[in-house]
């Protein structure tokens, strides 16, 4: 009960403070990236993709811009292929992938990135969690997301629910805007090749 109470107390004064943050830089201009969409599924296709559709109609209202988006079979080689032309693509800054991040054994999509990136960024994995630990409880454990950075190119493997997507955009957005302070992301492209 207690924790229940500071952490609520917390998520007002999170609250507070992001409502100040974005006053702050409403001023500076968004940096639009591009962003590829990926999306994992033995059954979707471009008629019944809600969740990849989740993330291209949210990508684009916050004003970045779509660089490609298919949809692949759960076949970590294929998978891999898809992420892997898009990474070696200078003009793709951001994959976002959706699917293929549970338990089952079709679900590869962990395996096929991980051996792709360059660093992970772990944090990703466990703020989704938490925050999806408010929506669906315990279920969350079944989530192996993750994100990192590949050839400079940040990537992020979401579930494939549409109420998972949304969760995850709330979390990638921020960090893709480079108007977000004190840090983001966006603002680190240039720098994620350095030697």
């Amino acid at each position: 009960m207690f924790w229940q109470k500071c952490f609520r107390s917390r998520k007002i004064f999170l609250l507070k403070i992001n409502l100040q943050v974005t006053k702050m830089n409403q001023k500076e201009s968004l940096i639009s990236l591009k962003v590829a969409v990926l999306t994992v599924s033995d059954t979707r296709t471009e008629a019944d993709d809600k969740s990849g559709k989740i993330l291209v109609d949210n990508l684009t209202t916050t004003g970045h811009l779509l660089a490609e988006k298919t949809i692949v079979p759960d076949n970590i080689y294929q998978i891999r292929a898809v992420v892997s032309r898009w990474v070696a693509d200078e003009s793709v800054q951001v994959i976002l992938s959706t699917g293929g991040t549970g338990v089952t054994g079709r679900d590869g999509t962990p395996e096929a990135i991980k051996p792709l990136l360059d660093k992970e960024i772990e944090g990703f994995g466990e703020i989704f969690r938490m925050i999806s630990y408010q929506e669906i409880k315990t279920s969350t454990i079944q989530s192996r997301c993750l994100a990192g950075v590949a050839n400079g190119t940040y990537i992020f493997c979401l579930p494939g629910s549409s109420g998972a997507c949304q969760t995850g955009w709330s979390i990638i957005k921020e960090q893709l805007d480079s108007r977000n302070r004190p840090c983001n992301l966006a603002q680190l492209i240039p720098r994620l090749t350095e030697s």
